[in-house]
This record gives C-alpha cells, structure tokens and sequence, in this order.
C-alpha cells in the first residue's frame, strides 16, 4: 500500500451542493431559503435559545432560592468497604482514592454507615454520618475528622 494508492471508503464523500443553479436543481432560485424573511437574507443568525420572538423558555420558568457554588460535596463512602484493610490501619482519603473506592472529582471524603465493619480502625475523613461514627467506635476504632 502506498500513499498515492489510498482512496476514501465508498460513499462517505459526496459532492458540494451547489445552490441557485436554475428550477431544474431542485435549489434554484430561493436556494432552499423559501420567499422573504430573516432567514432568506444573506448574514442571518439567531440567538441561541431564540423562539422567534415568543418569551424565551428560560425566562418563563420560575426562579426561587440561591444556589451557593462553594457548596461541599463529599464523595460517599460506606462503612462495608472498609472491611478490605487489616485492622490497625490508618485510612485517608489518598489511600481511599488509591484502592478505588472513592472516585471522583470532589472536595472530601463522607463515611456513610452502610454495612458492618469487624475490626479496629483508624479511619481519617473529611465527615462521618453518625451511624458510621457509632460502628466504627463500636469495633473498637477512632474516627478523626481532617
């Protein structure tokens, strides 16, 4: 194979559609435009989310409330799969991210207490819900929030 040998696959080019060329193309005249109009003039555009004059849908509907952007979002972990280390260890955040089992693009870490943990712990988060604070006390770890 060389490279004056290479063809484009069959039918993926087609030829340029070409405009006001007499009735008989089928894009004579208008070009496909139709009769008067913005859009039948050369230069047109809209906005985008333009209805043709009509209200537009984002102001139509309500707006309530403030949406805060430093909102925190924890990414979720639950008490279950901690039970994956040997007990004694210290577990953080980096070494959650590590064994995969907190993914994502978030500011911290959240124990959730779904599940039951066996062994004695030190876990390090970002937050604990109070189930999860209460099992892993109960097994006999600590819980330290960073």
């Amino acid at each position: 194979m060389n490279l004056h040998s290479l063809k484009p696959n069959e039918g993926s080019r087609s030829r340029r559609l070409r405009k006001g060329r007499g009735r008989a193309s089928g894009k004579g005249k208008t070009c496909g435009r139709g009769h008067k109009g913005q859009m039948s003039r050369k230069g047109h555009k809209h906005k985008a989310g333009f209805e043709g004059g009509q209200m537009t849908l984002i102001r139509r509907l309500p707006k309530r409330g403030f949406n805060s952007r430093q909102i925190l979002r924890y990414i979720p972990v639950n008490v279950a799969s901690l039970v994956k280390f040997e007990a004694g260890t210290e577990i953080t955040p980096e070494l959650l991210k590590a064994q995969g089992l907190a993914s994502g693009r978030s500011r911290g870490v959240r124990i959730l207490g779904n599940g039951e943990i066996d062994r004695a712990l030190t876990v390090k988060a970002h937050a604990f819900s109070a189930t999860a604070k209460a099992k892993i006390e109960a097994a006999g770890g600590s819980c330290e929030v960073i």
